[in-house]
This record gives structure tokens, sequence and C-alpha cells, in this order.
């Protein structure tokens, strides 16, 4: 009995171990693939008002919005509000940003149309197959760059070019909106520019009942926003001008007052749909579907990051690009074409006080009720109290002191933020978000092709002898040893070799080599090449290569490829004891002999040369040929 009581005991031990193990391992799956069972917890009563109250605001703002991308979708205009209500959900069960929504955009429906209508009659039956079966590819393209972790690929955007990008893109919006702030009637421009010399050329055109409308918006909300900031400010700002707006129709009529409503809304939900997956179809859209998904996701992350910045939040790229991905799947399944991250909502429902991404779950939701009950009332809202709530939020994601802050400490950052706001406003959107993206890879691969390479001497004032950077530290008349840091492919082989070229020529007599690799991360094949060409150029001159420290990661391709055995095993150490013994026995033992500097420990087993202290003496005083003359020439040691 004792025994099998002991079998039992020891089992139920090793089932709670694995339980213990296994439990943890499966909410972390779970919660990377339900990336809302991480906010999904922290919901409380505060939290789901605040949601709320952004959800409203959130679908109070797309109303209009919709229906105004559908028709520069060329699409019918209930669909602009179809593509505002799976999409945002599922962008935000699925998703990494707390404040982003998802649905159709500007420019999206600009790159949309200008591409489809080529192919069929815009807002033809034709037309919407089309644009369904592209959100479907686009959709597709999204989710496999997920599954094969491409989301880094953002991580080369700069935080400048997202700053530059945010202030160009919130003035373009505020240009935007300005026609329909002040009442004007004139065709929409391509960029700000022509925006406002419009606006001067016809100043005298506008309606001071529809500024009255805007001013009376914008002064309610924020007055809200510090008197009573738990209230939706923006919610009480639209409700006061509608009723200031009806009440003005009312007495003077619409024709006098120019002031515009949004009219009412069909009264129909989205119907379900099918892409058409027919050879002829995808080959016709593929190029498309490309150039979107690129421009899709490069949108999504940039707003994402942008929002990040003011709320802390930490943004997974991939996890976003899944969230699209799946989004636009869904979406398409259900009327719906391209979405991506919207900029003005995205900002509005975080300055409506949204904390999760529940705000945008409720504002997609609530577009249902709208559609079948609320649409006849959108007759009532007028189109300058939404103009002016985007141009609020808008002007508000210009952060000045930021932008301060990056012309004065970094001119090349300064000049980054300069290109993107400029070409922001004065180009396409999806251009300019390009532009970013090449922007920051230039920034890259610049900074990376000219890795920072280091001469290293032991510290003789430490016990262990570690290496150190010191200029006034003597060097070893044979070994030269050097520190590189960052990795070594090719990109930054020219910089390397040349470098290398540099140091053989000045300093004839350090025929040895000893590189401080770990720094190192990566060694692509072209930098295995140079190592080994190295290798051979050491020994032509009677010296040779040694690697310290190598990263396993840096090492694959040099072993994979058989570098090391030309190197030779001999020749990599992990140990700086064994590194600097063996390299020691190697060294010309006569100049060993009469050398002065002794700057090893290995070093003792020769006895002082005569004159030893003159000749130390001398040495530190930085005659020809000391390390302080070679650090002049190379810049303090370091490149």
């Amino acid at each position: 009995m004792r025994a099998s009581g002991a079998s039992g005991s020891t089992f139920l031990h090793k089932s709670q171990s694995i339980l213990r193990f296994r439990i943890p391992r499966f909410r972390t799956s779970s919660r990377k693939l339900f990336p809302f069972l991480r906010w999904a917890g922290q919901l409380d009563r505060d939290t789901a008002r605040a949601d709320l109250l952004a959800g409203l605001t959130g679908a109070a703002i797309v109303l209009p919005q919709g229906v105004a991308f559908a028709a520069i979708a060329g699409m019918p205009l209930e669909y602009g509000l179809y593509a505002s209500i799976v999409p945002a959900i599922v962008a935000a069960l699925f998703g990494s940003s707390w404040h982003l929504i998802s649905g159709p955009t500007t420019a999206a429906s600009v790159v949309m149309y200008s591409s489809l209508s080529v192919l069929a009659i815009p807002g033809s039956e034709e037309y919407v197959t089309l644009a369904i079966t592209l959100a479907f590819m686009v959709g597709i393209a999204q989710f496999a760059m997920a599954l094969f972790k491409m989301g880094a690929l953002v991580n080369f955007i700069s935080h400048s070019v997202i700053v530059g990008f945010t202030a160009g893109a919130a003035l373009l919006i505020a240009a935007k909106q300005l026609k329909v702030f002040l009442g004007l009637d004139f065709p929409e421009q391509n960029n700000v520019y022509e925006s406002l010399k419009y606006l001067t050329d016809h100043w005298e055109a506008f309606h001071p009942m529809v500024v009255v409308i805007s001013i009376v918006t914008i002064a309610v909300t924020v007055v809200f926003q510090k008197k009573w900031p738990q209230y939706p400010g923006m919610i009480a700002a639209i409700v006061t001008g509608s009723l200031i707006a009806v009440i003005l129709n009312l007495i003077f009529g619409e024709e006098t007052t120019g002031i515009e409503m949004v009219g009412a809304l069909p009264q129909r939900l989205p119907p379900l749909s099918t892409p058409d997956l027919s050879i002829h179809v995808l080959q016709d859209l593929a190029p498309l579907a490309l150039a979107m998904t690129l421009f899709a996701l490069t949108e999504a992350v940039s707003i994402s990051r942008t929002l990040a910045l003011k709320s802390g939040q930490a943004i997974n790229s991939n996890q976003e690009f899944f969230g699209q991905g799946l989004s636009n799947i869904v979406g398409s399944f259900f009327s719906s074409y391209v979405a991506t991250g919207s900029f003005n909502r995205s900002a509005a429902n975080y300055e409506a006080g949204a904390k999760t991404p529940l705000a945008a779950i409720i504002a997609g939701a609530l577009l249902i009720p709208v559609i079948l009950v609320i649409a006849p009332l959108t007759a009532f809202l007028p189109k300058a109290c939404v103009a002016a709530l985007l141009m609020l939020v808008a002007l508000r994601l210009i952060n000045v002191a930021q932008l301060k802050l990056l012309f004065t400490a970094d001119r090349m950052e300064a000049a980054i933020v300069a290109v993107t706001f400029v070409s922001t406003i004065l180009f396409k959107l999806e251009f300019a978000i390009l532009l970013g993206v090449i922007l920051s890879l230039m920034i890259y691969l610049r900074k990376t092709s000219r890795p920072r390479i280091e001469s290293r001497v032991p510290d003789s004032k430490a016990s262990s002898r570690k290496f150190t950077s010191g200029i006034s530290s003597p060097e070893c008349p044979q070994l030269k040893i050097l520190r590189i840091e960052d990795s070594v492919y090719f990109g930054s082989i020219t910089y390397v070799r040349e470098m290398f070229r540099l140091y053989r020529e000045h300093y004839p007599e350090q025929k040895h080599l000893m590189l401080l690799t770990k720094g190192i991360n990566q060694i692509d094949w072209a930098g295995a090449e140079l190592l080994l060409s190295e290798t051979q150029e050491r020994r032509k001159i009677g010296g040779d290569l040694y690697l310290y420290r190598l990263k396993r990661s840096a090492g694959k391709v040099m072993k994979k490829g058989g570098y090391l055995d030309y190197i030779g095993e001999h020749n990599v150490f992990d140990s700086k004891h064994e590194a600097i013994s063996r390299i020691v026995e190697r060294l010309d033992s006569e100049i060993c002999r009469n050398c002065t500097k002794r700057i090893f420990l290995e070093c003792g087993k020769y006895p002082y040369p005569e004159n030893s202290v003159e000749t130390s003496e001398a040495s530190a005083g930085g005659e020809p040929g000391d390390s302080q003359q070679s650090r002049h020439i190379f810049g303090d040691g370091s490149v």
C-alpha cells in the first residue's frame, strides 16, 4: 500500500508539474492568436463607459465620411458604411493597436478608383465585384505577410518619419475640411497648396452661418474637454450644432444659410458577397493588390505607432498585419471594399477618450442600428459639424514641442522630418508614406554600412586586464586588436575592407590581427569572404587573423561555408587568457625580447632589455610608432 501510495503521489506530483508548465504556454499562445484576451481583462465600469462614449463619437463621425469615401471610390454610397462595420470590428479584435479604427479612407479610395475605373464602369455591379475581390486579395497578402513574420519591416520607419508624416497628414486633413468648415463649394484639390490658393481667390464666397455652426461645434468641444472632461464633448457639440443648424434653416432657408446636411442614408444591412476568383480577374488585379497591400499596411502601422507615441502603448507590427489581413478577408464577404487604418477617425477615437479596442468595436457595431433605425436622422446632421471636429482633432496631432526638439537635436533627423512633412502636404499620401519608408531604409543602411571599429588594449589598471580604448595606453608592436560593432554584411564590407587595408599599411609591424567580435551579430557570405581575404593578407606578411568571442549567430555562415576551417579552429577563442597566451607564443620572440611595452601578462616570460626605463619613458612620451600616433591617424583610435 505504501508503494502504491508513493506511486500515486509521484504521479500526482508529475501531473501538477506538467499542468504548471503547460497552462502558461497555452495562455501565451492563445493571447497571440486572440489578442483581445489581453485587454478584455482590463475592462471595468469606467473603461467600458469611456469606450462607449468614444464609440458613439466614432459612429457619428463615420456616417458622413463613409458616404464621402464611397463616392470617391466610385462605389454606391451605402458601401462606405458597409466597409466601416465588419473590417473595423475584426481589426479591433485581432489587431495590436488599442486606438486604431479600420475602414475606408480617402487615399485607399482614390487609389482603388484610379485603377478599377479602367476595368469597369464605377458604380456598376462588375465594378463592385472587382472592389470586393480586391479587398479579398489584399487581405490574403496581408495575412501571408503576418504568417511569415514580416511585421518587422515597419521597424525601419524611423520616429522622425512618423513625426513628419503626422504633422503633414494633420495639416492635410484640416485643409481638406476647410471648404466644408467655411461653407465653400469648390472642387476637391490634390494638396494643401491648391486648397489654400483656391480659398484665397474665393474667400468672399464663404457662408457666415456655416462658419457659426463650425465655430460653435469647436467651442462646445473645447469647453466640455476643459470643464467637464468626463462627459462626451464631441457628441454634445454635434447635438448643439445640429439643433442650431435646423433652427437657422427653418428661419432663413437652406439656400440662404448654405448649411448642408449629410442627408438620409439607405436602411439596409450589408448583403453577403463573394469575391470573383477567376483567373483573368486575379491576373488583372494582382499588381494593384500588391501595391494596395504595401500601402494599406504602411498606413495602418504608421497610424498605430503615431497614436502609440501619445498613449505609451507598445505596438506589435506583425499582429497588426494579422488583424488588417483578417479584416479585409472577412469584410470581402460582407460587401466591404479595401479597408485600412483611418487617420482622422483613429485620432478622434483617441481624443474622445477611448481606452481599449472596445471603442472601435462599438463604433462599428453601432452602424448596424444606425443603418436600420437612425439613418433618416442624419438628414439633420450638418456637414460643418463633422468638418469642425475633424479639423480640431487633426490640429491636435501636431506635436510642436517634439518638432522643436528634433530640429534642435539632430540635423539629419530634422531633414527627414521636413522632407516627409513637405511630401505629405504636396503629394499623394501613399507617396509620402513610401518616401518615409525609403528614407528610413537609407538611414539604416547608412549607419550599418560604416560599423564602428576601435583599437583596443588591455587595461593595466584592471585586475581582469579587460580590453579598453584608452588613448594613452601603449599597443603591442606585433598585434593589432580591433573591436567591430554591428554586422559585417554586403553593405559594410567595402568600408571594413578599406579600414583593414589602412591598418595594414600604417602599422606594417603589427602583422597579427585579433578581432573582438562580441559586437558582431551577423556575418553574411560577403562578410565571411572578407574575413577569409584578410586572413590571407595577414598570412602573406607573416601574421595571422584571430577571432575572439564569435557569436553563434555570426559564425553560422562561416561554419557552414567552411570559412572557419580555413581560418582555423585554433585561431578562434572564447577565453581571453587562452587567446593572448596562444597568440603571444606565435609572435616573433626576438621582437618580444627587445620590446618595452609589455602590455600582456604573458610578456613577463621575457626579461627586460637594457635601458628599458628610458625606452619606456620615450614610448610614454609619444615617440613615432607608438599607440598615440596610431590613434592620431585614425581619430582617437576609433573609426
